[in-house]
């Protein structure tokens, strides 16, 4: 009875930091359109920010009561699973185009920046605070240029921003705000009884459980769009949200306590040098301007071999 109580209190905590990180994002976009901010500053920070959300709130919860296999396992199984399941269902769905400014400028940042957390996790040991400030630099220095060359070059970098009545927007924004942090400790809190009543690692619970959970908003948008004849943006938002996982998520949550990468308990590098290889397939694949049914297959392909290892290592 009490197992089934902690799995019902994971899937609470799911729904919370889904529906919390809308009404937040719809609240703080509104918010920042009535003071004028423009539609592409909003896009590049507010609803960027908003949508990793989720995987935010679960990261520094978990760090802060020391489940660190949860914190990084979340960050890094988020963005395996972004690449080789999502992206390959979505690749399986339909033929996706990648936008040029997602190939020459987001791709690279992502390898960058998960090189970047994959060479100091094992070599350091740590993913420490000088690695959290350096991280959040490289995002600003990032969403600066990104927001120079959307400008520069005319990209659609614009959002639909819901009108929501001025009465209504401090329930949207400090609703949703206590949304993610209530369903955040529900998560961690079931995923880890869970963990501990199977035998099974936060590492494992953090890279796969947790990770889909948190990744869900990505599944669905892309799903959707797939169907819709969308799929364009998918790649844009996956890559973007992969980013803003390693920048934003690592970089506050180490800032706040730093997270061992290796551990008596747990050890990411082979998970990290996963996530690399994702985004190196990914872009190496995406150079024609496409993404089709056979890589869809690769990365699926990849992503059953990953979790064969997980399941195999517990």
């Amino acid at each position: 009875m009490q197992m089934l109580l902690h799995i019902l209190e994971i899937i609470v905590g799911f729904l919370l930091l889904l529906k919390g990180a809308d009404f937040f994002v719809d609240g703080a976009a509104a918010l920042a359109a009535r003071f004028g901010i423009p539609q592409i500053v909003i896009g590049l920070t507010i609803v960027a920010f908003g949508t990793s959300a989720p995987e935010a709130a679960v990261s520094i919860n978990a760090g802060i009561h020391h489940n660190d296999g949860i914190s990084i396992g979340n960050v890094v199984g988020s963005n395996i699973m972004n690449i080789m399941l999502i992206l390959g269902i979505t690749a399986v769905i339909c033929m996706m185009k990648v936008k040029e400014s997602t190939i020459r400028i987001d791709m690279p940042v992502l390898i960058v920046a998960s090189f970047l957390m994959a060479g100091w996790g094992y070599f350091g040991k740590t993913i420490s605070r000088t690695a959290g400030v350096i991280f959040l630099v490289i995002l600003v220095a990032y969403l600066v240029y990104l927001g120079y060359y959307s400008r520069k070059n005319g990209a659609d970098t614009d959002v639909e921003i819901k009108e929501i009545k001025n009465w209504l927007l401090p329930v949207f924004i400090l609703g949703g705000l206590a949304a993610i942090i209530l369903g955040s400790r529900l998560t961690v809190n079931g995923a880890s009884y869970v963990a501990k009543a199977f035998g099974l690692s936060d590492r494992l619970i953090g890279l796969t459980v947790v990770a889909f959970g948190t990744s869900l908003p990505e599944l669905m948008t892309s799903v959707t769009a797939a169907r819709k004849k969308n799929a364009d943006i998918a790649i844009g938002n996956i890559v973007g949200s992969n980013i803003f996982n390693i920048l934003f998520i690592l970089g506050i949550t180490s800032i706040i306590i730093p997270l061992p990468f290796i551990s008596e308990t747990a050890d990411f590098t082979i998970d990290a040098c996963v996530s690399i290889l994702a985004a190196l397939l990914l872009w190496t694949a995406s150079w024609n301007g496409k993404v089709g049914r056979r890589l869809g297959i690769i990365l699926l392909g990849c992503y059953a071999v990953y979790f064969g290892y997980l399941v195999v290592n517990i």
